[in-house]
């Protein structure tokens, strides 16, 4: 099986920052593990941390056959088809993970949704095949859980928790790290 780059960007991917950033920090996640929704916190704390600097991509990476998993994929997958990836992604990760279907409808109307299309692409599973199809590539790239990091295009093997990530975002982008620095983020 060829390797896939992790580090590759496409128009599928769901990307927040500028592609001229110093780094690119790649997250292969899923929204109803506990690990992905610490993460989650820890990359908003290095977004805010590194600015422009940073480039963050969010891949699901859903655990197969966990419906709570593969619904929350989906549901994101759903609001990006209007144009609200991001808000979807966070509200699922900021209420741990809750994906059942009434929490999900919740989130889209809270999102202002067109709730009838959000529910009717979830019933017919419009996105099923594009989630399954990055979990493949994940798997090509040498992903085989929640949370995987990659930076630039190296995997980030270290622990995933605020200690570690900063530092090794930070070196990837020229930068020097001191203790002050890495205990600014677990503010």
């Amino acid at each position: 099986m060829k390797r896939r780059d992790p580090a590759r960007i496409s128009w599928t991917d769901h990307v927040r920052g500028s592609p001229l950033a110093a780094v690119t920090l790649i997250g292969y996640g899923d929204f109803a593990c506990p690990a992905c929704a610490e993460n989650y916190l820890t990359v908003k704390k290095i977004q805010k941390r590194m600015g422009s600097r940073v480039r963050y991509v969010f891949r699901s990476f859903p655990q197969p056959g966990y419906e709570p998993s593969e619904d929350a994929a989906e549901a994101a997958e759903c609001a990006s088809s209007q144009g609200k990836f991001w808000e979807m992604h966070d509200r699922i990760f900021e209420n741990k993970g809750a994906s059942d279907e009434l929490h999900l409808s919740r989130y889209a109307t809270d999102l202002g949704l067109n709730v009838l299309q959000f529910r009717r692409e979830m019933r017919e599973h419009a996105h099923r095949e594009k989630i399954r199809a990055g979990r493949r590539a994940a798997v090509r790239s040498g992903v085989v859980l929640a949370p995987t990091f990659f930076i630039n295009s190296e995997r980030h093997d270290s622990s995933f928790g605020q200690a570690t990530l900063l530092p090794a975002v930070q070196a990837a982008a020229g930068e020097g790290s001191n203790r002050r620095e890495k205990s600014e983020i677990e503010d």
